[in-house]
């Protein structure tokens, strides 16, 4: 005969191993501040060569391409000697497996610092997610955690590393649960645990620093009308095409580098001269994008909107040209800059368009269309605007539309690729 009692779940707040990862969390929040402080402050410090003095075409210097290029070859060097792999697990799919190789960390550090002290097109947010969740993995494997625990565990050296970064645990936190998508008792592991490293790694952070990325951009504040709800819409489908074209030349170009019959030293090396030479004609294509908005969004009433459609292209170029050359980084603050420019000249042609909705729209949408976290980047798109409460709706309908057009595409391409059940005829 069975038991009349059916044994009771404990909640997982209530067991050792949770309070156990609780701790681990704060340390992660110490040790992802500090790489954030130690690595943000290198790389700031780095690009000091960078003379931003005319914003319009070929206003570089030709100097530079030697700075590109030589930081090229040291690319080249690095993933020689420090023995990377061609290809490395990007930022989104080191979250979404909840894994980071400790071993690949020096590495990734090492070429992200120089790629963007160099120029490169891209963000820290790989570097800074690889010390953070390479922590994270460490701590995991010296103390024997489980699966689930070691996977919550890497994912809270995440949000440790990004506290400091986006100056905001809610962000931190969304992106990380969103992207992850954690289940069953990992996700309160995840979730509790991300706030604590968050938290501590932001606090540390802005106690030194003192500043943070929140209120980034003076985007002009504009009356909210029932129109714009349904405005966010193409603006919507318009960053998800952006990000299709981000996409498509970053694959294309990464063939072209991988099939080129160079040694893979001369690779970096080689986009580092092409990357140099866009930087030239269009200087604010270089680096991560997120001082060369604030220029973008100061200067938008001068700049027209030619050079505004030639800077996004460039900066798309730019960024393809430094992915698949070799170069390390992230891909988010790069799109930011996209999605904040196309905005701007969303405005130029249509003047019926505020330019407070076109920007916030299509600056949250276009690294959304990207990105699995729709909400993050609607609260990112509100936080470094603070646009205000109402119009933070046409900022969430924009990035929601540019995600599902983007999962659409990814659908339509799957099921495509599925091979037709026996019988089946395939339309002439």
């Amino acid at each position: 005969m069975g038991s009349d009692t059916e044994a009771v779940a404990v909640p997982v707040s209530q067991t050792r191993e949770f309070w156990i990862l609780m701790g681990y969390a704060l340390v992660l929040g110490v040790v992802g501040a500090a790489a954030g402080l130690v690595f943000l402050g290198v790389t700031g410090g780095g690009n000091n060569w960078y003379d931003l003095s005319d914003t319009g075409w070929f206003g570089g210097h030709w100097w530079w391409v030697a700075v590109t290029t030589g930081a090229g070859v040291v690319v080249g060097l690095l993933r020689a000697l420090m023995k990377l792999p061609a290809k490395i697990p990007g930022l989104i799919a080191d979250i979404e497996s909840g894994h980071v190789d400790p071993k690949l960390v020096p590495g990734v550090v090492a070429v992200s610092a120089v790629s963007l002290i160099g120029g490169a097109s891209l963000g820290p947010e790989q570097a800074l997610g690889s010390m953070g969740g390479g922590a994270g993995a460490w701590m995991a494997e010296r103390k024997g955690l489980d699966k689930e625990d070691s996977e919550a565990n890497v994912l809270n050296g995440f949000a440790g590393a990004y506290g400091g970064l986006f100056s905001s645990t809610l962000i931190v936190v969304m992106l990380i649960v969103e992207v992850a998508r954690p289940g069953g008792r990992k996700f309160t592991k995840a979730l509790v645990g991300g706030v604590i490293a968050s938290s501590v790694s932001f606090g540390i952070y802005f106690a030194i620093v003192g500043a943070v990325f929140l209120d980034a951009y003076k985007v002009p504040s504009y009356e909210f009308e029932d129109w714009q709800l349904l405005a966010a819409i193409p603006l919507g489908l318009l960053a998800a095409v952006v990000a299709t074209v981000l996409i498509a030349l970053t694959a294309e170009l990464t063939k072209l580098f991988t099939r080129l019959p160079i040694p893979s030293i001369a690779k970096p090396t080689l986009g580092g001269a092409l990357l140099g030479i866009v930087g030239v004609a269009l200087p604010l294509t270089l680096f991560t994008g997120s001082d060369q908005l604030k220029t973008v969004v100061q200067d938008a009433g001068t700049l027209g909107l030619g050079l505004l459609v030639a800077i996004l292209f460039a900066k798309i170029l730019a960024f393809a040209i430094s992915m698949g050359s070799g170069f390390i980084g992230g891909p988010i603050f790069p799109a930011l800059f996209v999605g904040g420019t196309a905005g701007i000249a969303v405005h130029e042609a249509f003047n019926s368009v505020p330019l407070g909705l076109a920007f916030t729209c299509m600056f949250a949408a276009v690294p959304g269309a990207l990105v699995t976290a729709p909400f993050a980047m609607a609260l990112t798109g509100a936080f470094m605007t603070q646009i205000g409460a109402l119009q933070t709706a046409p900022i969430l309908i924009a990035v929601l539309t540019a995600y599902l057009a983007m999962e659409g595409v990814k659908y339509l391409m799957a099921t495509r690729k599925q091979p037709q059940p026996n019988g089946a005829q395939t339309p002439e």
